[in-house]
């Protein structure tokens, strides 16, 4: 064996492996192009994305999962530390697990055209490609700090990990009673909406039960970029789709208030972390 390649399979040694960061460029087209589709032509949805979706909010919600990801990918492209990404691969995993599901008890519903065959082509093998990179990567993180970094205050991972698992268990009641779910919604859902907005929910859930066992800034810094700016879209979309919202749903307020307290949440940790690790630098 070359010393090249048992450096890059050498267990704790922290190497983001060649074939993590290509499957992530891979990714960043399709998100890309869903991105411009969902944003610019919501109506068009049925001819132009995989199925047609009213209201436009809903396609809203689903682009602002994917601004996160592109960010999220492009940072898995351009980095060189497995840590620091890590914790993107489980919720990826889980994101496009439950797409997968929710398109196969669907399928009368989706468009017969090329943009659903790339969709089903993308969450059926998505998992099984998470799946594998989570197992190359095996036990690539060496468990340490950076040499410039903040331990995120454990009180702040319980907070952060609670909203987590209220999102985890808000999408898995989305997969599992979806018609119960459309009822409470601050927007028109139909099962297969209620679903895949399920499924955009288990992202927060999964990445931040994460932080119960990892209080390194380093590990989270890539991951709450990424989670901001798709904060950021949802609260844009939200204000463009107002006249979407059901004020008499049980839901539409607090999603409301959850959405904005996030924002704040995630906004204030990362300007503090940051601010401590210029600190350190200095």
């Amino acid at each position: 064996m070359s010393a090249g390649r048992h450096r890059r399979h050498r267990p704790g040694d922290d190497r983001l492996l060649s074939a993590t960061r290509w499957t992530a460029l891979a990714i960043v087209p399709f998100l890309v192009v869903a991105v411009a589709v969902l944003f610019a032509a919501p109506e068009r949805s049925g001819e132009l994305f995989a199925w047609p979706i009213a209201p436009p909010m809903t396609a809203y919600l689903l682009a602002s999962a994917y601004v996160g990801g592109i960010a999220y990918f492009v940072a898995v492209w351009r980095e060189r530390r497995w840590h620091r990404v890590r914790h993107g691969l489980p919720a990826v995993l889980v994101f496009a697990g439950t797409l997968l599901v929710t398109t196969l008890l669907h399928l009368d519903r989706f468009s017969q055209n090329l943009p659903f065959g790339v969709w089903l082509t993308l969450y059926a093998t998505t998992p099984i490609a998470m799946v594998a990179l989570l197992v190359l990567q095996g036990g690539s993180d060496p468990r340490t700090t950076d040499a410039v970094d903040v331990a995120i205050p454990r009180w702040a991972c319980a907070v952060l990990a609670g909203v987590g698992l209220a999102a985890l268990c808000a999408g898995a009641a989305a997969l599992v009673a979806p018609a119960w779910i459309a009822e409470l919604w601050a927007w028109q859902l139909t099962p297969l909406t209620a679903r895949a907005t399920g499924a955009v929910l288990t992202l927060t859930g999964v990445v931040n039960l994460a932080m119960l066992r990892d209080e390194r800034w380093s590990a989270f810094r890539i991951l709450f970029g990424a989670q901001l700016l798709s904060l950021a879209a949802i609260a844009v979309s939200l204000v463009a789709r107002r006249d979407d919202l059901l004020w008499e749903r049980p839901l539409t307020v607090p999603f409301l208030a959850l959405i904005a307290a996030a924002v704040l949440a995630y906004g204030s940790l990362a300007v503090w972390a940051e601010r401590r690790m210029r600190a350190a630098r200095a």
